[in-house]
């Protein structure tokens, strides 16, 4: 069994749905209290034991391959003027050299493209795809916690969190087999259910590991949904020969594609910090609390 020691974060999305704040910063550089979302994103990857990030971006993306990269002059400001615990939060965000890569997504022909276009990358081992959109406080992580059912099973994994019954068909859902523990084995996926013929409440959170051969599938992928190729079509092709189980992980997820959810995300960190939650807590209890 070879182990999960790359992922993948697509990252080339226009983020749409938080305009106007994305017209000229990339969404996963929005902050969510005192970091940018995708920072989230690569501890919780690094704290799984991943060893190599590929970054599948497209135009107006070059923040992001700055923020992961050494700002000498800020640095040398930083040092100068003695302030060291800042200069080490900023030094901490630079990853070992040669652990990250960047790669362009030409157009915008939809997450199984953005994936596909990672293959040479990747080539023939199990990865898994993060992604940046949705961020997951979990202790482990999210994507630990699927390491380990990979670990035991060998097989590709999804990770699901359960939703509220008559909400079902804003989600896609998985259709289970059989439970075992957290780990429950698959018949498939389906999008957006009527709520009256979903197959379950539980539903695909964004984080997924999967065997190198669907770059196979994903390569001749004829365009779904939207017009654009989509990886859940590839994955279902998967299904068809691959086992396929699904993590139901212990934690919580913010969606902050969303307005609303990227606000719920920045309370829940505000919240969740060591130094400045109780503050944050006053200042909801107090201020906001009408």
């Amino acid at each position: 069994m070879k182990p999960i020691r790359k992922a993948v974060l697509p990252v080339a999305g226009f983020g749409t749905r938080v305009l106007p704040a994305t017209k000229t910063i990339p969404k996963e550089m929005l902050p969510v209290f005192d970091r940018p979302a995708i920072q989230y994103v690569v501890d919780e990857a690094l704290a799984a034991g991943i060893e190599h990030i590929v970054f599948v971006t497209g135009r107006n993306k070059g923040a992001i391959e700055d923020y992961f990269d050494t700002a000498y002059e800020l640095e040398t400001s930083l040092a100068a003027k003695n302030k060291t615990e800042i200069l080490e939060a900023v030094q901490a965000t630079c990853p070992v050299a040669g652990s990250m890569s960047f790669v362009r997504q030409q157009a915008p022909l939809g997450l199984g493209h953005a994936i596909w276009c990672a293959r040479d990358i990747i080539g023939d081992e199990p990865f898994a795809i993060l992604l940046p959109d949705v961020l997951v406080k979990a202790e482990p992580s999210c994507l630990a916690q699927m390491v380990a059912a990979y670990e035991e099973t060998g097989s590709n994994i999804i990770a699901v969190e359960p939703v509220p019954e008559a909400e079902v068909n804003k989600y896609g859902v998985i259709d289970p087999a059989e439970r075992s523990g957290n780990r429950i084995r698959m018949n498939g996926m389906v999008e957006k259910p009527p709520v009256d013929e979903a197959p379950s409440n539980l539903a695909i959170t964004g984080r997924y590991i999967l065997q190198g051969k669907i770059f196979d599938y994903l390569a001749d992928q004829a365009a779904g949904a939207g017009g654009e190729i989509q990886l859940t079509d590839a994955m279902a092709r998967l299904m068809a020969t691959d086992e396929f189980y699904a993590v139901e992980y212990a934690g919580q997820s913010y969606d902050c594609g969303s307005k609303l959810g990227y606000l719920r995300a920045n309370i829940a960190y505000a919240l969740a910090d060591a130094e400045h939650g109780a503050g944050a807590r006053a200042l909801l209890d107090g201020e906001f609390a009408a």
